[in-house]
C-alpha cells in the first residue's frame, strides 16, 4: 500500500490532494518536522534530504514533490491524470509536470532574496517571464486545465505552487491566476485534503 509521509503546511498538501484525486487505497504517516523527526534515521532511509512529502509504495521509495506526482499519476491510471506516453499532450504535461519545482519555486526565491541575475544565466529566466508563461498557458489552452478540457496532474503541481504564491501575495493576483487557482480549490479531492491538514493542525494545537 502507498504510504506518504507527510506534515501539514508543507509541500504534502500537493500530494493528498493528488491522492485524494486518484482516490486509491493509502496511509498517512504524520512526521513531527517541529521535533525534527525528518532526521530520524528511519526516514532519511526514505529520504535523504529529510524533507516531507516522501513515499513509499510496497518496495518503492520516492522523494521530491514533482517525482512523486509523476510516480503516483503514471502508476494508478484509473484517474487518468497522466496522458499516455504516446498521447500528443504528453510533452506540454510533462513541461508543466516539472514547471512548479524548476520555475515557479526558484522564481519565488529570487523575489524573496531579491536577487538578480542575468535572464540569459538563470534556469527559470526571470520571475516576470515564469508568472508569464504560466498565465499564457492557463489563457491559451482553449480550455479550464493546462491541457484544455483535461484536468492533470500537471494542474495539481502547478495549481499548488500558484496558490501558495497569491496566499502569501508572492505574486501579483491577475484574474487570470486567481480564476485558475479558484477552480483548482473548488475540487471536491482538493476540499478533502484541505480537511485531513486542517484535522492534523487541530490535533497538535495550530
Amino acid at each position: 500500500m502507498v504510504t506518504l509521509y507527510w506534515a501539514p503546511q508543507t509541500r504534502s498538501l500537493s500530494i493528498l490532494w493528488l491522492l485524494e484525486e486518484l482516490g486509491i487505497p493509502y496511509r498517512r504517516e504524520l512526521v513531527d518536522i517541529r521535533a525534527g523527526r525528518q532526521s530520524d534515521p528511519e526516514f532519511r532511509a526514505i529520504n535523504p534530504m529529510m524533507k516531507v512529502p516522501a513515499l513509499t509504495d510496497g518496495p518503492v521509495k520516492v522523494a521530491e514533490t514533482g517525482a512523486i506526482v509523476a510516480y503516483l499519476a503514471d502508476r494508478y491510471t484509473a484517474a487518468s491524470l497522466a496522458p499516455a506516453v504516446d498521447d500528443p499532450a504528453r510533452g506540454d504535461y510533462l513541461r508543466w509536470l516539472f514547471f512548479a519545482g524548476s520555475s515557479i519555486e526558484a522564481a519565488y526565491v529570487q523575489i524573496f532574496t531579491k536577487l538578480e541575475m542575468n535572464p540569459t544565466s538563470a534556469g527559470w529566466g526571470s520571475a516576470e517571464r515564469v508568472f508569464d508563461v504560466i498565465e499564457a498557458g492557463i489563457t491559451g489552452s482553449g480550455g479550464p486545465w493546462l491541457l484544455g478540457e483535461t484536468f492533470s496532474a500537471a494542474d495539481i503541481s502547478v495549481g499548488s505552487g500558484l496558490r501558495f504564491g497569491l496566499l502569501f501575495k508572492i505574486v501579483e493576483p491577475r484574474p487570470a491566476f486567481t480564476a485558475y487557482v479558484e477552480r483548482c480549490t473548488a475540487r471536491p479531492a482538493f476540499a478533502r485534503a484541505q480537511a485531513i491538514e486542517a484535522e492534523a493542525l487541530a490535533a497538535r494545537g495550530g
